[in-house]
């Protein structure tokens, strides 16, 4: 297939060209990648599923017959696409889809699925095209792209694990995303099946209410001592795993069965507080599951997780199990209560 199109001067190191496509131009030579993970727990894909609401919506304004769509679909190329100049800015590009759509829809899914559905044999759409050096710098192009957009950031996170050269401010994001990713695909984890992500789910845990603690224990806690030694993410990786198994043997009551609505320890503010609570239990022996369970022992009987646990009694007075939210005062109330309650039991 061949097209007109304009080149715009960026990237030394890309491509980047416009022109404009029907729907079924565009689905000959570009496909929708959606996330999944295959049975090893490997990831692939990287758009989010559909959202039926936004494509109906999108779908009723296409039928008025003075519609226009001028934002244009962005479309990824690692091979199969060929450019050549015509002038200082025009060129032509020739696409092989001899053996099927070669591209990938970066931006503008909802939007072509919605046309799809519609007899649009003469309504085309403006197409952006960049073209990557492999599937790497794809992935990168499409959360860079995305991140500013209303991608749900959770989709955006679960894709960091393994791409490479993004911004310092995701580094930290990445190798939290990518331990929890461990921690819910990996068969000796704990957590197997159990946080909740695009390709997982019927999950119950939340996959950035544990994002949020691993980052917490890079900052400051027993993660950040290992984080850069020989197998570093494995280390705290089997440290958090252990950590659960000891949680989930403790306060068997409080998670098996149970959701953020039905038990403040599955929540995220009892999941990023217990995470302080590792910490603390790290400092005073190796992070094996006996020696947790030993140091969460000490709480029995003092937390208030569930409905039929009665109240939380903090110093600064007392609310009901589940009066703790998901805030940054409610985290360090519960935080410094529960981590006071093992210093105390340990005389400090």
């Amino acid at each position: 297939m061949r097209f007109l199109a304009i080149r715009a001067r960026q990237s030394a190191t890309h491509e980047v060209v416009s022109f404009a496509a029907s729907v079924e131009q565009i689905k000959a030579i570009a496909a929708i990648d959606r996330v999944r993970r295959d049975a090893d727990g490997s990831l692939h894909g990287f758009q989010r599923p559909m959202v039926a609401n936004h494509i109906r919506e999108i779908r009723d304004y296409l039928q008025r017959p003075d519609a226009v769509m001028p934002n244009a679909i962005v479309l990824a190329f690692t091979e199969g696409i060929t450019v050549t100049e015509r002038d200082s800015c025009s060129v032509e590009i020739e696409i092989d889809v001899s053996g099927g759509p070669v591209g990938v829809v970066v931006d503008g899914q909802q939007r072509l699925t919605a046309l799809g559905g519609l007899s649009s044999g003469d309504f085309q759409l403006l197409v952006s095209a960049l073209i990557c050096k492999d599937q790497d710098e794809l992935r990168r192009q499409f959360i860079l792209v995305n991140n500013t957009s209303p991608l749900p950031k959770s989709l955006i996170y679960e894709l960091l694990p393994g791409v490479e050269g993004l911004p310092r401010r995701m580094t930290s994001r990445s190798r939290a995303a990518h331990i929890v990713e461990m921690l819910n695909f990996d068969n000796r984890s704990s957590l197997r099946g159990q946080i909740k992500q695009h390709t997982n789910p019927q999950g119950v845990i939340s996959d950035t209410a544990l994002q949020r603690m691993v980052m917490n224990s890079l900052s400051d806690g027993y993660c950040r001592t290992v984080i850069d030694s020989h197998d570093g993410p494995e280390k705290c990786f089997l440290a958090i795993s252990e950590f659960f198994l000891a949680v989930q043997q403790v306060f068997d009551e409080a998670w098996v069965g149970h959701n953020p609505r039905s038990s403040r320890l599955v929540h995220s503010t009892g999941l990023i507080s217990m995470g302080y609570v590792m910490d603390q239990l790290c400092s005073a022996g190796a992070p094996l599951a006996p020696l947790f369970k030993l140091g969460l022992k000490k709480l029995e009987g003092k937390t208030s997780w569930t409905a039929g646990q009665g109240d939380w009694h903090f110093q600064s007075g007392v609310r009901p199990w589940n009066g703790i939210q998901n805030l940054h005062q409610d985290i360090h109330v519960l935080t410094d209560y529960l981590t006071r309650l093992l210093r105390r039991a340990d005389g400090i």
